[in-house]
């Protein structure tokens, strides 16, 4: 039933409904390319990370803690099996010797604050495709029902049909998205929250020892 009155309005509003179906669809197709590519990368990573091994970690905090000099200290965070964003930040701490204990803390907090942002922005591709991709799978899964719905009143069963595989095939292929992407962005992040732990320890250990050795 449509209050009268409303008839233009909603003319409009099923104008716009079925209008967002063809740019649904090519989003989802992205989408699923979008994807592929990040479980791709994600496989390739898992495979190429040698993260530092759990002795080798305690060595080099004993290697900081007891270091005589700054110098010192970038030669065992230069060969130790540290990825190479770790070892910069810790570099960078270890040449900012000169300056004053608060200021040196700061720059530290900062320079592995600034790590974390780039680390999460690397995660934020596949959140949107977490977000996104049932969205659009349900939006996939509305629009062809109206036409069908009205199909089915006019006894026009192959359009019926035809709106039904439309629905479920956009459902699929949103939950699919969001699916695989939740299982990226778990595992990636599981992996930068370990490596952030690793470098926020280590700045505190060579905080430590800068501040003993003056």
């Amino acid at each position: 039933m449509i209050i009268r009155g409303t008839e233009t309005l909603t003319s409009l509003i099923h104008i716009i409904s079925e209008s967002l179906l063809t740019p649904v669809v090519i989003i989802l197709v992205i989408f699923v390319v979008l994807v592929i590519l990040c479980l791709g990368g994600m496989i390739n990573e898992r495979f190429s990370r040698k993260p530092i091994k759990p002795d080798e970690f305690e060595k080099l905090v004993r290697d900081i803690s007891f270091s005589d000099s700054p110098s010192e200290i970038e030669d065992y965070v230069n060969n130790s099996n540290l990825f190479d964003w770790q070892k910069d930040v810790l570099v960078k701490i270890a040449e900012n010797h000169d300056i004053g204990t608060k200021a040196r803390e700061a720059l530290a907090s900062e320079l592995v604050s600034s790590e974390e942002t780039r680390l999460i922005k690397s995660t934020n591709k596949t959140d949107i495709l977490v977000r996104l991709g049932p969205i659009l799978g349900l939006l996939g899964t509305l629009i062809p029902l109206g036409p069908g719905l009205a199909a089915l009143g006019s006894g026009d069963i192959t359009t019926l049909a035809e709106s039904l595989t439309i629905a479920f095939d956009t459902t699929v292929t949103g939950l699919a998205v969001g699916g695989v992407g939740y299982l990226i962005s778990k595992f990636k992040k599981q992996w930068y929250e370990s490596d952030l732990i690793e470098v926020e320890t280590l700045a505190e250990v060579e905080l430590e020892s800068l501040n003993n050795q003056k």
